[in-house]
């Protein structure tokens, strides 16, 4: 027993003419509802030479796509590039640092020099 108040009648699917069916395709996606995506690199030193290691992996426009990447370079190489994240690191503490000091109840104060 259907707890609707009004029953609809039965009727048969109707006959369509093939000249009169219009197929209408799907637009492109412009911003698919899944992408995905990720990255990974690992550097490590081992003697004189350093390695690294890269993949990444993603899923956009309904496909599938895997990279991988093992490779050997220098030494000296992978030291200036250790050196140089160092020193952007650093700079990039040092500003945020800087940007947070008029938080500190010392700033804008000036010691004495003692004399």
């Amino acid at each position: 027993m259907s707890k609707l108040p009004v029953r609809r009648s039965e009727r048969a699917p109707r006959k369509v003419e093939q000249g009169n069916v219009e197929v209408i395709e799907p637009a492109p996606s412009a911003n698919p509802f899944v992408t995905f995506r990720y990255s990974y690199t690992e550097i490590s030193a081992s003697g004189g030479k350093a390695r690294v290691k890269s993949r990444s992996a993603r899923f956009e426009d309904g496909k599938l796509t895997s990279e991988t990447f093992d490779g050997e370079l220098d030494r000296t190489a992978y030291e200036r590039m250790v050196s140089e994240a160092q020193h952007q690191f650093l700079a990039q503490t040092t500003l945020l640092m800087n940007s947070l000091s008029w938080l500190l109840p010392f700033a804008g104060k000036h010691r004495p020099d003692p004399d």
